[in-house]
């Protein structure tokens, strides 16, 4: 087993579960709003239309097609258009209200804190993550994660997004890290497993929907728990 001093996870949809709170913020927010007297769409389209318009406008992103304010002039303009919602019904402000209020949800993933805690004593914890500064560390603040961790790189402060080695090469400059004693573990095969990948990294590729990988990686988990037997 490799010596490992540092342990670098992702953030979104690794620890922190995205897909629940941006959920609750939806559900929240069409309430609030009245959304069902439209009779147009349901809380569920909603969620599921904000789902399919905010991974193309984030693949834009990470492509480096579009920047972080395409991404929130852009994002419910496209989800009432794909509705067939007139664009009137659209609040003024719901962009900066979902923005405001999703990062404040606190879901993780089952058995976080206690592999977190399980690792804390053991190893320097680290974030990497394509997301932007004030917005990740509302997260890890809400969510009671931001205690288990040294340093937080992220796309913004590094001005590199993975799988860029830019942005290891920030993180490691920060952490006193280096390639041979460090690992990463993240969901995003294309930037976390392709990012570690090519700067010669050990990994570990979070798999909780049991997807078929698109290339070897070195470990697959579904379970947070299973970190237990690697690390």
């Amino acid at each position: 087993m490799a010596y490992y001093k540092h342990i670098f996870f992702d953030l979104d949809h690794t620890l922190w579960d995205y897909d629940a709170n941006a959920s609750a913020a939806l559900f929240e927010l069409y309430d609030h709003y009245k959304f069902s007297d439209l009779a147009i769409f349901t809380k569920e389209e909603l969620v599921r239309t904000f789902f399919e318009v905010n991974y193309e406008l984030w693949g834009l992103y990470n492509n480096h097609r579009i920047g972080r304010g395409d991404i929130r002039k852009r994002r419910f303009p496209q989800i009432f258009q794909k509705l067939r919602a007139d664009i009137k019904h659209l609040p003024e402000n719901l962009e900066s209200e979902y923005i405001g209020l999703a990062p404040t949800k606190p879901a993780v993933f089952p058995d976080a804190f206690e592999v977190l805690d399980y690792l804390a004593g053991k190893y320097k914890l680290h974030l990497i993550t394509n997301g932007f500064n004030d917005i990740q560390q509302t997260k890890l603040k809400y969510s009671k994660l931001e205690p288990y961790f040294g340093h937080v790189v992220t796309s913004e402060s590094s001005k590199a997004r993975k799988p860029n080695k830019r942005i290891f090469e920030v993180a490691f400059e920060l952490t006193g890290a280096s390639v041979f004693d460090s690992i990463m573990i993240g969901d995003n095969i294309d930037a976390d497993i392709a990012g570690a990948q090519g700067i010669d990294m050990d990994h570990v590729w979070f798999n909780p929907k049991r997807e078929v990988p698109k290339f070897k990686v070195q470990h697959d988990i579904s379970n947070l728990l299973q970190l237990k037997s690697i690390l």
